[in-house]
């Protein structure tokens, strides 16, 4: 409720440690402020209590008040509201082409290495609120999954809804791929272009060489950071299929064309990055979030509403009040 009330001179409030003294010196002083006259009897005079004599503290009081009204003033109470307006620079526009091959399915990230990068790349998409991102998808071919939007909402929706399926064509096409997500950053007018391409394996099939698509980025302004997946060694990956459908494993050796990926990363200007464990896969997608940063520029506006003025009129119109009854109802009392 007060969050945006504050005191600009708060140091005035000692001036309250008065008020106790001013009172003290009142009670004391209060009989002297009273004519007195020493007569032998009163008998022959009527006495009574009047009221307007009760009343004459009141003046005091009024005078208390006042005092205090005045401190408050000068404290000098005000309400601050702050609004907050960010401008960010043209942005980067971010083209994620991931892998969807079956060997993504392998056991040495967990779950597997599809779902591994899924949660990863997540992580990433949140961390990007002022660009746009789309999703490619390849593995024997490519396709846009999502094109360049700045609804994050989509993105991850899109992302979340990725899976293997037969029903792309089996193989790993990098140059197709890289090809798709080419496509979609070459009318872009951001200041940065990125591709993000994720691979497990070698390219093996496809249309496309991936030589010629790195070309294509050069030639659009495009850089392109590449992302071998996968542990050294032996991975425990789909190898066929059992009769009920499901995949059956082994252990494949896992190969990643790493001269091809570093070529594109170098060609294009960009980096190449192995990841051989799902801590090592959110690092590199860390860096690359530090590498690709989008200006912002915040400009704050703080509007100031003074509240002392009615403080300062209160305090005057008891003063006022004090003048006009000590000179009018408390006139032959005071």
């Amino acid at each position: 409720m007060f969050d945006n009330f504050e005191f600009v001179n708060p140091q005035f409030f000692w001036l309250f440690l008065l008020l106790p003294a001013l009172l003290l010196w009142y009670f004391w002083k209060r009989k002297q402020q009273t004519a007195s006259l020493k007569i032998s009897s009163i008998k022959g005079f009527k006495t009574g209590k009047n009221w307007m004599a009760k009343l004459r503290p009141l003046l005091f009081f009024l005078r208390l008040l006042a005092i205090s009204a005045l401190i408050v003033a000068m404290a000098r109470p005000r309400t601050v509201d702050e609004s907050t307006h960010i401008k960010t620079s043209q942005g980067i526009d971010i083209v994620m082409a991931i892998d969807v091959s079956a060997s993504m399915l392998a056991r040495d990230l967990r779950p597997n290495r599809l779902e591994a990068l899924k949660t990863v790349a997540a992580r990433f998409i949140n961390a990007r609120p002022n660009d746009r991102i789309g999703l490619v998808e390849y593995a024997g071919e490519s396709f846009t999954k999502t094109p360049l939007t700045s609804d994050k909402s989509i993105v991850l929706s899109s992302l979340k809804a990725i899976v293997y399926n037969t029903i792309i064509e089996g193989g790993t096409a990098i140059g197709s791929g890289l090809a798709t997500a080419v496509n979609r950053l070459k009318e872009s007018r951001a200041k940065s272009k990125v591709i993000i391409l994720l691979t497990d394996g070698v390219n093996n099939t496809g249309f496309i060489d991936p030589k010629i698509a790195s070309e294509l980025a050069v030639e659009f302004g495009i850089k392109v950071y590449t992302i071998g997946l996968g542990s050294n060694g032996m991975a425990s990956s789909p190898i066929g299929l059992r009769p009920d459908g499901g995949f059956q494993y082994g252990n494949v050796a896992v190969e990643i064309d790493e001269v091809l990926l570093k070529e594109i990363a170098k060609t294009t200007g960009g980096q190449y990055f192995r990841a051989t464990s799902t801590t090592k896969l959110k690092e590199i997608y860390e860096e690359i979030n530090k590498l690709e940063k989008t200006d912002i520029e915040e400009f704050k506006y703080t509007n100031y509403d003074e509240m002392f003025r009615p403080w300062v009129l209160l305090a005057l119109g008891l003063l006022g009040l004090d003048l006009l009854l000590r000179y009018t109802v408390f006139r032959s009392f005071v």
